[in-house]
C-alpha cells in the first residue's frame, strides 16, 4: 500500500520522537559500541588522499563523528532527532546538519564518503530509491557509501515505537545497483559469533557514471 504524505510524515515524527525520548538511554548503551570494523571498511575503498570528507548519515549522540575526526578526516554529521544533534555537537566539536532523512539538502558532489550506519533502514522502502539518489548525488564521482542494517525478509513497518525495514541481501543489492551503485564488499556482523547470530549487513558501495533504472 502507497504510504501517503501524512503517513510518511507521521513514520517521521513518530520515530523521531522515540530517540529523542531516550536519546540519554540510548547514548549510554552504544557510546561504547566498537564499529572501526566499518569505519575501516569505509576508509579502505575511498580513492585519493585524505583528509576526507565524510557525511555521518544519522549520526546519532556523536560516537563515529568523533572518532573520524580524530582519525584526521573532516565529517560533518546529518541527524533528525534534535536532542542527538546537539549532542553530536557538543561530544565531536564537528559540524551537524540537523535534516530529517525525508527532506534532505545536501550540496551536490561535495563528500569523498557517506557512512551509513544503523540509519538507512529508518527510511520507508517507498521512499528509499529517492534518498539514495540524492545521497549519491552528494558524492563526489566515484564516492563510497557504507551502510550497515539489520537483516530481514524484507518486511517493514513499527517496532517498538520506530519504523524499520529489514532487507535481505539481494534485495538490498538491487536498491543500491538502481541508484547507481556498485558493490565493492559486503559482510555480517558482529564478527566472531555464529552465523544466526549476525543480524546486521554491512556493504560498501562506490558512486558509478550512470543510473540504471530506478526501483518501483
Amino acid at each position: 500500500m502507497k504510504l501517503s504524505a501524512h503517513d510518511l510524515k507521521e513514520i517521521s515524527s513518530q520515530t523521531l520522537e522515540h530517540y529523542e525520548r531516550r536519546a540519554d538511554d540510548f547514548w549510554a548503551g552504544t557510546r561504547d559500541h566498537d564499529v572501526s570494523q566499518n569505519i575501516a571498511a569505509m576508509l579502505h575503498y575511498i580513492e585519493g588522499v585524505g583528509p576526507f570528507a565524510i557525511l555521518d548519515f544519522g549520526c546519532g549522540p556523536g560516537r563515529d563523528l568523533k572518532r573520524l575526526a580524530e582519525l584526521g578526516h573532516a565529517p560533518v554529521g546529518l541527524e533528525g532527532a534534535a536532542r542527538f544533534a546537539a549532542m553530536a555537537r557538543t561530544y565531536s566539536r564537528c559540524q551537524v546538519l540537523e535534516q530529517d532523512f525525508l527532506k534532505l539538502d545536501l550540496p551536490d558532489s561535495h563528500f569523498d564518503a557517506v557512512f551509513a550506519n544503523a540509519a538507512l533502514f529508518h527510511i520507508p522502502s517507498q521512499e528509499l530509491p529517492r534518498v539514495l539518489l540524492e545521497l549519491r548525488a552528494s558524492l563526489k564521482p566515484r564516492g563510497v557509501l557504507f551502510s550497515s542494517n539489520p537483516i530481514g525478509h524484507n518486511e517493514e513497518g513499527w517496532s517498538g515505537g520506530r519504523y524499520g525495514a529489514y532487507y535481505d541481501l539481494e534485495t538490498w543489492r538491487r536498491y543500491l545497483c538502481d541508484a547507481g551503485f556498485v558493490e565493492l564488499m559486503h559482510y555480517f556482523r558482529p564478527a566472531g559469533v555464529p552465523k544466526e547470530e549476525q543480524r546486521w549487513l554491512a556493504s560498501v558501495w562506490r558512486r558509478c557514471g550512470v543510473v540504471v533504472r530506478a526501483t518501483q
